[in-house]
């Protein structure tokens, strides 16, 4: 009894508050949570974009109609929804999911990455054409295309890639998203982004007006999928709705390099000589997937600083070894926590071992795509007419109305 009332004195030490004099308390600032049913209602309005978007991009061929439909998923899955969830940032639900027992992924975030795959499968990247608020708000900018050089494009484009490996590997050992850590726009949908974030968006929608899409093209990392699902699906936007005339008006229109000239008038390669390259092609398949994975797995003590508890014990173990005050906030609550320095030690190697495999996969899969990617180039197809190509291009109808055969369709339908 006596110890209690020395404790309960102790704590009457200091004067206790005072919220008489004017204090308001400020209001609360988290946002109200949705009710369940809403989920269904985004995922029923993703399924209806994707099918109008379809329609319009194969059927009614409107461009105009595919430029109102980004303003509508800019203003509802950007500003409204506040960009969460999207499919772009389900790859990392999705990563987490396999590789974690632990985490239950909820039916609504897999939908919303299955279904423009899907869509993708059976008409192409219609998903880019007007629904993703990503592609949208960099679409309604893009006033003064231009061309980059090909050397640069071919450098480019695979970046993606590395960011989608690196964002599984990321999202796979439980340690950050980067996808949604580092998307250039969430913060301009949600208004409360750090300011290097914003200015990182706003110098891609500068940069839009001249390179359009640079998110979509050289970073975003579903793009790899859709790209992918793409190429193999069973219907997809055409240039012409009939016969190409091959009068080469839309060669040079696509900003994205996504138009494939026709080569009737190419002169033939010898069959031997593209069968003898093709062959080699597919040989160095093996040598880039294992240069890839002997890589990456040589590169995974860099990579694990992207986990935090791997940065408190570089942290910690820099204070007792060097000397240097480990400060930071996470390094604060582990002095406070009680946990052994042995016990930070252990976890440290355990994910030091998870990102040594998860590397290995990732370099795996880069050195495979870069084989493959060389080998699609080995492979000639002999081509009638103008067509896109079904990976790159985003269904986004700029080429329509360079198209004499699109515009005389237009102008019959217009007086029937």
């Amino acid at each position: 009894m006596l110890g209690w009332h020395a404790v309960m004195v102790a704590q009457d030490r200091f004067p206790r508050p005072e919220f008489e004099s004017g204090y308001v308390y400020p209001e609360h600032q988290m946002p109200l949570q949705r009710a369940p049913y809403w989920e269904y209602i985004d995922l029923a309005l993703l399924i209806g974009t994707l099918s109008l978007a379809s329609w319009l991009a194969l059927k009614k061929r409107s461009r105009e109609g595919l430029l109102w439909l980004s303003v509508f998923s800019l203003a509802y899955f950007g500003f409204v929804r506040e960009g969460c969830v999207c499919p772009v940032g389900s790859v990392q639900n999705v990563a987490l999911a396999l590789f974690n027992s632990d985490y239950t992924i909820p039916i609504t975030v897999l939908l919303f990455f299955i279904i423009p795959l899907v869509y993708a499968l059976a008409f192409g990247r219609v998903f880019c054409a007007g629904v993703c608020p990503l592609g949208a708000i960099q679409e309604l900018t893009g006033f003064r295309p231009v061309k980059l050089p090909k050397a640069v494009e071919s450098v480019m484009i695979s970046v993606p890639f590395i960011y989608l490996g690196l964002a599984v590997l990321s999202a796979a050992t439980e340690s950050q998203f980067l996808i949604c850590r580092y998307d250039p726009f969430v913060g301009i949908f949600r208004l409360n982004a750090p300011y290097t974030m914003v200015i990182f968006g706003g110098l891609l929608l500068v940069a839009g007006i001249f390179i359009n899409r640079p998110y979509c093209r050289y970073f975003c990392p579903y793009g790899v999928l859709l790209n992918i699902f793409s190429r193999f699906s069973s219907r997809h936007l055409t240039i012409t709705p009939a016969e190409c005339t091959n009068c080469r008006l839309c060669e040079d229109v696509c900003p994205y390099d996504a138009i494939l000239p026709s080569d009737v008038s190419a002169p033939p390669e010898e069959p031997q000589k593209e069968r003898r390259r093709f062959l080699v092609y597919v040989l160095l398949i093996p040598l880039f997937a294992a240069g890839g994975l002997l890589l990456f797995r040589n590169l995974s003590p860099a990579l694990t600083g992207l986990n935090s508890n791997v940065q408190l014990a570089r942290e910690i173990r820099a204070e007792k070894e060097n000397g240097i005050p480990a400060v930071s906030k996470a390094a604060l609550a582990f002095k406070e926590a009680g946990k052994t320095e042995t016990e930070l030690f252990a976890e440290e190697l355990k994910i030091h071992e998870r990102f040594r495999k998860g590397s290995s996969w990732v370099g795996l899969f880069l050195g495979i795509s870069f084989g493959l990617s060389l080998v699609s180039l080995a492979t000639r197809t002999r081509r009638a007419g103008y067509v896109p190509h079904k990976g790159k291009c985003y269904s986004c109808g700029r080429c329509f109305k360079y198209c004499p055969v699109h515009v005389n369709n237009k102008r019959s339908d217009d007086k029937v």
